[in-house]
């Protein structure tokens, strides 16, 4: 490895843009932050591209942000998926051991991963990531690394993440033509796990829920495996809406409303306060109550609290999240949003901040750079060969993914 290795983390936000640039000087620890670039999201809508032009220019901009701040070019990124297009399934695949003594050897795993794999799925969809969980050896089960073990028939039970591939097309095609090549492509919320979880909290039992703009993400994990991940189509632009339609302001209007005066729980706002709204934008007239702000941001925050309790139901994980639950995103700032989810999950809940790595950016020592981060991580981790073995095989297995399909398809099209 050299001396110095650079890893760019590209997050493609709802709302906003985000590229971290890392620089490893060593092979132990984490990378150390050096460069950030941020700009607003135009073209993308709930985590999907809309407009490629518009898209590429935010892309472009963030990217040249983060090069000024580190006099360095940028050529190459991990970068985030997101959207509803995203799905999950668990599978489970089975093999024989191949050498005739017994011994389970990465091939092996290599293999009863691939297997795994072998999943039937419409042909408009592509698998993402194929994460082993655990392994079985001759019914042993419970296995975290079976090499070296010895048995006849070796099993494993994986999570597979696939996403529509007209959307991972657009996204890639986007990617390239603002002048970068694609490292990998990361869900979202498993992004953010990456910079905000620790090891004893995958034992325990947590769930990392990204309030972005468009969408809700939310990855669990327990006993350090990946129970369930999602994205849910609600965010934090669904309260603007909502603040724009219920007080009859703009969507400019509202969104300032939000960023400056909404609460999330409404009964610890006074009733008496009014906000003018002329010192806000010139254009609107009259007053609105603060209470009546809070009232309509809790209403939309308990519906998106509710739907992850439904998710969390579904893998009989409501409430039984001994780490609770991590808020990343920009919606995870609005405040009382931590006390409105304890009460709504039923759940120990704290802001999720990178706490981790090594910088003098203070900016991203905040929930809203969570997945950029992680994905920084994330390539320090897993692209460079690392010791984490149930990746490593997922890597190896995935190494025709959906990366290099994409960008057989977008060269296709080169002179």
């Amino acid at each position: 490895m050299p001396k110095e290795q650079i890893f760019v983390g590209l997050d493609v936000g709802s709302s906003a843009i985000r590229v971290v640039i890392g620089k490893q000087e060593s092979e132990i620890g984490q990378p150390s932050i050096i460069g950030v670039g941020e700009a607003p999201s135009n073209g993308i809508r709930r985590g999907v591209i809309v407009d490629i032009d518009e898209a590429v220019s935010s892309i472009s901009e963030a990217l040249e942000k983060a090069e000024r701040m580190t006099g360095l070019s940028i050529d190459h990124a991990v970068v985030s998926v997101g959207g509803a297009h995203i799905s999950s399934q668990e599978s489970h695949g089975v093999v024989a051991v191949a050498r005739a003594d017994g011994e389970v050897t990465e091939n092996d795993v290599v293999r009863v991963v691939d297997a795994s794999q072998a999943i039937s799925i419409p042909s408009n969809r592509e698998i993402l990531h194929v994460i082993p969980k655990t392994f079985t050896v001759d019914g042993q089960k419970g296995i975290k690394d079976p090499v070296g073990m010895s048995g006849i028939r070796l099993e494993v039970d994986s999570h597979i993440i696939q996403g529509s591939i007209p959307f991972i097309k657009n996204l890639t095609k986007c990617i390239m033509q603002a002048g970068l090549e694609i490292d990998d492509l990361v869900l979202a919320p498993l992004a953010a796990s990456q910079a905000v979880l620790s090891k004893k909290q995958k034992e325990l039992g947590v769930v990392v829920i990204d309030l972005g703009g468009g969408t809700t993400g939310m990855v669990v994990f327990e006993e350090a495996d990946l129970v369930m991940s999602n994205i849910l189509p609600v965010g934090a632009m669904h309260i603007t809406n909502d603040l724009a339609i219920g007080l009859r302001t703009s969507v400019d209007t509202a969104e300032k409303l939000k960023l400056q005066y909404a609460f999330a729980e409404a009964r610890e706002v006074k009733k008496d306060v009014e906000i003018d709204l002329n010192k806000i934008d010139k254009q609107e007239d009259g007053t609105v109550s603060t209470k009546h702000v809070a009232e309509i941001v809790e209403a939309r925050l308990e519906e998106i609290f509710s739907l992850v309790n439904k998710e969390l139901k579904r893998v009989n994980k409501d409430g039984q999240l001994p780490a609770g639950a991590i808020l990343v995103g920009g919606g995870a700032k609005l405040p009382g949003v931590v006390e409105l989810a304890k009460k709504e999950l039923r759940l120990p809940v704290v802001l999720g901040v990178p706490g981790s790595v090594n910088t003098v950016i203070d900016r991203v020592n905040d929930p809203s750079y969570a997945t950029a981060i992680g994905l920084v991580m994330w390539a320090n981790e897993y692209l460079l060969g690392s010791s984490h073995t149930v990746n490593k095989f997922a890597k190896k297995v995935l190494e025709n993914d959906a990366v290099n399909r994409m960008r057989k398809w977008f060269k296709s099209f080169l002179p």
